[in-house]
């Protein structure tokens, strides 16, 4: 399964946040018909421009839960001081991306930064219980 994990600011529109997944698509050359879900943290998954986003990509936007993102922190490969500072991980794009990717989940994409949105792509064996 393929994750795309989306960090952002407050209040940041569904455009804003379309043109870091168009190019983070871009560059791992996938297109959306490729990504299983969309994945942020859970606090910021009721954000307009991520659900609009999500809708548009006609994808399953999943919300993740803090200490889920925390437990994929050492897979991240970039960070920032001020996302560890206000969510205790170095990239809510990545983390979230990693943990909706499942087991064994690896970074196709690093957390590409536009404007004031991020996002990543990961891929995984998807969660254990579709596993079974």
């Amino acid at each position: 399964m393929i994750a795309l994990g989306i960090g952002c600011r407050r209040d940041i529109s569904a455009d804003a946040i379309e043109a870091v997944v168009v190019q983070a698509l871009t560059v791992a050359r996938l297109s959306t018909a490729e990504i299983t879900v969309i994945a942020t943290a859970a606090d910021k998954q009721d954000e307009p421009g991520i659900i609009e986003t999500a809708k548009r990509l006609q994808r399953p936007l999943l919300g993740i839960a803090a200490d889920e993102l925390s437990a994929v922190a050492d897979l991240t490969v970039t960070r920032s001081d001020r996302v560890q500072r206000l969510k205790g991980v170095p990239s809510v794009a990545e983390t979230a991306a990693l943990a909706a990717a499942g087991r064994n989940a690896r970074l196709i994409l690093p957390r590409l930064a536009h404007a004031s949105a991020t996002c990543a792509i990961a891929e995984g064996e998807g969660p254990a219980e579709l596993m079974s």
